[in-house]
């Protein structure tokens, strides 16, 4: 027991250090905020000793992260960080779209240079679609034309909902190289090679990678979507946080879809994209029709089969049950339902209009306690002699063909492209988009041939604002208090999983039934009554089973003797008991005689 009572105290202690450092951590976790970037985090604000000194101790302020603008460092095509506060260098579409309303038609949505409205890091600007329900178009000229050879692509930037999503999109077109662009009239049939980037209506979270690819026999352009990625997407709608989104296209045909530099989306051009890259060598011959008396039929039904004579094809599926009995006290007279006696016609009630006023119906009382009311009639039961319409068997078809197939010709269309990353060159970055939301903001657009560039360029910009972001996260503890506040039933959440293990513990170490043994040795000690000597109570047991044997075995020798021996054990039982009860006595400390100096 007191090993018990050690090991639940130790296991309190346990519990309540292990609580303590939590909310050490919790605490320490909205304070300590590691940073990645260089020269991130300025020096806590200092205050006069002397002051402090006369101030109560407050908590410790939460770490600031000095805004710096990104600079591109290394080969890029672009680069843009928004940070000078204009659209120098970007193009307003003056355009309208063709197919719709004039009211809606012009590409008149709104776009500013501003920080966020809850920045965490004063000082970043960037690129805000304001208006909602309307055409948002604008672009901007990379340094010069980028061209698939023997580099990758590497294209990101930065977005974040600001106030949610509801319906719109917010990724990037790459603007074909052509010798007609204009971005003034950028429209949404402006030719592009790449469309990139989030896109949302509805539960329908989508992240597009979609290219225009060039048929080699044609001239044609066809539009290649990537597989759906098996992540799911919608916290990043959501949380209304800003994300990092990258594309990563190799030489190799194979491309990467990341996320905040975590991959979400991979494949291969010729494999993954819908609708494949190259058509099928062989297609079916649009000429070929099938014969009048090709025959798909696996079974028929059997010619030879006749109906059987005793085939009652009008025999009910349910009859009555003639074994049934009505059962004693059935009223059939009593109806099943009567008029409401307490039932009052309207005041208002127009028989012309309404007709002659009838009491509702409600349950006759009277069949409360009646096995039944109304007249009785017998309970239908599967009629044993139903086999409703008869058909024939089924046979295996002897004319059958199987399934008719037109047959298959050279494609005329078919090509081979084994370097569909060899794509049409781009010469501008794009966002031509319709939103039902406002304030979707754009930072960071970046487009290289170099990864090692492009993370650098995100470390300095989206790093950034990832580390402000989480120095001004709440700890643990406050995140939990928030969360139960918004929804009071997590506080019984809460209260369980602290409770219920403390309840646990306690219950497996402070109880337990005390062994019989133990219990009838504590009440000899409290008392002075003689406890028998156990192991000559034993012994006494084995020599009364030894003399049973013997008992027995003399009884089935002869009646005579068994009856004398069993005279002699009584006799020797009796003496035994009274050696034992005399031994008992005089072990008792009543009985002993004192000690005599």
């Amino acid at each position: 027991m007191e090993l018990k009572m050690r090991l639940c105290v130790a296991l309190l202690s346990l519990s309540l250090c292990l609580g303590l450092m939590g909310h050490v951590r919790a605490q320490e976790e909205a304070d300590d905020v590691e940073m990645d970037v260089e020269d991130a985090i300025d020096d806590m604000r200092e205050e006069d000793v002397e002051e402090e000194e006369e101030k109560a101790p407050g908590p410790p302020p939460v770490p600031t992260v000095t805004y710096r603008a990104p600079e591109p460092m290394g080969e890029h095509y672009f680069a843009e960080s928004f940070d000078k506060g204009t659209l120098q260098g970007w193009v307003l579409s003056q355009a309208k779209k063709d197919g719709i309303d004039e009211e809606i038609a012009k590409y008149d949505g709104k776009w500013e240079v501003e920080e966020m409205k809850d920045t965490k890091l004063p000082g970043d600007k960037g690129l805000v679609l304001k208006s909602k329900a309307k055409h948002h178009a604008i672009s901007a000229l990379l340094l010069r034309p980028f061209t698939f050879d023997t580099k990758p692509l590497i294209v990101q930037y930065e977005v974040n909902f600001q106030t949610g999503i509801d319906c719109g999109g917010a990724y990037v077109k790459l603007l074909a190289q052509t010798p007609d662009l204009d971005l003034e009239e950028f429209v949404d049939k402006t030719p592009y090679t790449i469309m990139f980037g989030p896109d949302k209506c509805g539960e329908d979270y989508k992240l597009h990678f979609i290219f225009r690819h060039k048929n080699p026999k044609t001239g044609e352009f066809e539009e290649k979507h990537a597989k759906k990625p098996d992540a799911d997407l919608r916290t990043y709608y959501t949380d209304k946080k800003t994300h990092l989104y990258t594309l990563v296209l190799n030489p190799d045909n194979s491309f990467e879809i990341l996320i905040d530099q975590t991959v979400v989306n991979s494949g291969s051009l010729l494999n993954d994209m819908t609708p494949p890259i190259n058509p099928p060598a062989e297609i079916e011959d649009p000429d070929d029709h099938k014969p009048e008396d090709w025959d798909e039929r696996p079974k028929i039904q059997d010619p030879d089969s006749v109906k059987p004579e005793d085939w009652d094809e009008d025999a009910p599926a349910k009859i009555p049950d003639e074994d049934a009995v009505k059962p004693d006290g059935w009223l059939d007279e009593e109806p099943e339902y009567i008029g409401d006696p307490d039932a009052l016609k309207p005041e208002d009630w127009d028989e012309d209009m309404d007709g002659e006023w009838e009491a509702p119906q409600i349950p006759n009382p009277i069949c409360e306690t009646a096995p039944g009311c109304g007249p009785w009639e017998r309970p239908m039961i599967d009629n044993p002699n139903y086999k409703g319409k008869w058909k024939p068997p089924m046979i295996d078809n002897p004319n059958y063909q199987g399934v008719w197939k037109p047959r298959k010709i050279p494609n005329p269309d078919f090509f081979e492209d084994l370097h569909p990353f060899r794509m049409t060159p781009f010469s501008a970055v794009g966002l031509e988009l319709w939103s039902m939301s406002s304030d979707i903001f754009f930072d960071n657009f970046f487009v290289t041939s170099d990864r090692t560039v492009a993370e650098r360029w995100a470390a300095d910009g989206w790093g950034l604002k990832k580390a402000a972001e989480g120095a001004a996260e709440p700890g643990l503890v406050n995140q939990m208090i928030t969360a139960a506040e918004e929804r009071p039933w997590l506080w019984i959440v809460y209260v369980l999983t602290v409770a219920l293990p403390l309840v646990l513990i306690i219950v497996f170490c402070c109880t337990g039934k005390k062994s019989p043994a133990s219990t009838s040795a504590a009440e000899y000690k409290k008392t002075d009554a003689p406890q028998p000597d156990v192991k000559e109570e034993a012994e006494d047991e084995e020599a009364k089973e030894e003399e049973s044997e013997a008992k027995k075995s003399e009884e089935e020798d002869s009646p005579g003797e068994a009856e004398d021996a069993a005279g002699s054990d009584n006799k020797d039982g009796d003496t035994s008991n009274e050696k034992s009860e005399d031994d008992i006595l005089r072990r008792s400390p009543r009985n002993r005689k004192p000690r005599k100096d």
